[in-house]
């Protein structure tokens, strides 16, 4: 009996429109171990197979207007059937279409690299329901993985004492990636019943490039890393046009709720919502980023993260964000984003009503995060930084607009603490530190250095003075063409350290 529910697909309009391979690879042969799977085989549902559905049946046409001789040719010009071949010696494959059916997506990832690669285009709209992990033996990924756990290893002793994963825990609802392959969602979405065990969609391993487009990825659910989507290090992923919602990483010290990059990844234009990294130490609600990623135009709405990051979480990686939303994410540490121990650029981007205890909008430790023509408004921290906090790092802020942010502990606009901060024309405006011993409302600095040039700070509350800008055991600087006015009860009488330039 199959182990998936099949397609879930509203009815036909009257136009047509890091693992266990069951599957694997012999002499280029492919051994097909799960029964289901096996079972789909034989109604041939290798490539070749669902490539025989014909170009008008992919695009929805009926037979007269496929059989029309004098019709302009389609599908990029490929001709013939799917799947096929149209340009001998260019190794490249025509477009497989996949019924609604999630045995046949099964078969066609299957085959699909056991031959090299292939683009798949699923059915318009449908549902694919998984209901079990695909069970399949791991093909060794060439000592990637072993390298780059012994670095880290190197670069940090504490992890080697870490417990390893258990590899029964590194399942997936689809086969593994280990070529190119193409999913066209056409609208579809790909998601794991209710009532299914843990698993995520897809792991991408060394040398395997996914590409995912136009598709939503439902309630994925891992034990470990990356709860739809797992990148490894020696992988590349590009992500257009993507909803992932509901999905969880229960991974306790890693996460990436929706989405886990340690690879190299490309986002855009891509929305998560509702994700998850629910561990004790979970990272990157949304997504968590170990690798190089680029993130643009996208959207990060209502993730959480018990650690750092209840939208995005840079861990030890690289990451250039875009033109992104993060709005009413939640996190222990970074509401809205989190670098940690890495690089992060933040440009033309919105951090908007988010919570944490520190860092409602965004939080930096140990690490640099540049950010240029930002809004941060309306977030909030119960500890400090209520939207922005740095520690041990360096901050550039550039261009950009802090306003009402809310802070029941210190430093509402922005907290820094052994940190090179540098506001450059930049507003801190509105905010508010509300607690009974709060004070800095604008800009609480201490140790390190903050330096202030053609900026403003105003309009700033606290309920100890000073309510503009306090310093303690740290180095200030206000240039000549900045202000500091209007800021309640003090703009700057009262910080531990006298700021020059600095209305009283």
């Amino acid at each position: 009996m199959s182990t998936y529910r099949g397609g879930d697909r509203p009815a036909r309009p009257r136009r047509r429109s890091r693992w266990f391979l069951a599957g694997g690879l012999l002499a280029g042969s492919l051994v097909v171990g799960a029964a289901d799977v096996a079972a789909a085989a034989d109604r041939d549902l290798s490539l070749s197979g669902l490539g025989r559905l014909t170009a008008a049946e992919a695009r929805g046409e009926d037979d007269r207007e496929a059989a029309d001789p004098t019709a302009p040719e389609r599908d990029g010009g490929r001709g013939g059937e799917l799947g096929q071949p149209n340009t001998p010696g260019t190794g490249k494959r025509g477009v497989v279409s996949v019924p609604c059916d999630a045995a046949k997506l099964v078969a066609a990832l299957v085959a699909a690299n056991a031959e090299g690669g292939a683009e798949l285009r699923l059915a318009p709209k449908c549902r694919y329901i998984l209901t079990d992990a695909f069970q399949e033996k791991d093909q060794y990924d060439g000592g990637i993985r072993d390298a780059r756990e012994a670095a880290d290893a190197a670069e940090t002793p504490g992890d080697a004492d870490a417990p390893p994963h258990n590899p029964a825990d590194d399942t997936a609802g689809l086969p593994v990636v280990y070529q190119p392959i193409t999913i066209d969602g056409a609208g579809a979405t790909i998601a794991r019943d209710a009532q299914a065990p843990a698993f995520r969609f897809f792991t991408v391993r060394d040398g395997g490039e996914l590409t995912l487009r136009d598709l939503e990825l439902h309630n994925g659910r891992s034990a470990i890393e990356g709860g739809s989507v797992h990148v490894v290090h020696g992988a590349t992923a590009v992500v257009e046009r993507v909803t992932v919602t509901q999905s969880t990483s229960l991974s306790p010290e890693g996460g990436g709720g929706g989405i886990f990059n340690d690879g190299n990844m490309v986002v855009t234009d891509s929305t998560f919502i509702g994700n998850s990294a629910a561990g004790a130490a979970g990272k990157g609600g949304g997504l968590l980023n170990g690798g190089v990623l680029t993130l643009k135009r996208s959207e990060f709405h209502r993730n959480s993260a018990n650690a750092y990051g209840g939208g995005l979480g840079n861990y030890r990686g690289a990451a250039d964000v875009e033109s992104t939303t993060f709005a009413e994410n939640s996190a222990g540490q970074g509401g809205g984003l989190a670098s940690f121990s890495a690089r992060t650029t933040v440009y033309e981007t919105e951090l908007l009503n988010n919570t944490a205890q520190v860092g409602g909008g965004a939080a930096n430790s140990d690490a640099v995060l540049v950010m240029r023509k930002m809004t941060i408004r309306g977030n909030t921290s119960t500890v400090n930084g209520g939207g922005i906090s740095t520690v041990q790092g360096l901050l550039p802020l550039d261009d950009s607009v802090v306003d009402g942010n809310t802070t029941h502990g210190i430093g509402a606009g922005i907290y820094a603490a052994k940190s090179n901060l540098l506001v450059r024309g930049s507003d801190v405006t509105g905010n508010e530190a509300v607690g009974a011993t709060s004070k800095g409302g604008g800009i609480f600095a201490t140790a390190g250095s903050v330096a202030i040039y053609t900026s403003k700070v105003t309009g700033n509350a606290a309920t100890v003075k000073p309510s503009g800008i306090f310093a303690e055991h740290a180095g200030a600087r206000i240039d000549d063409e900045s202000v500091v006015v209007e800021n309640e009860p003090t703009n700057c009488e009262g910080s531990a350290v006298p700021i020059a330039h600095c209305f009283r």
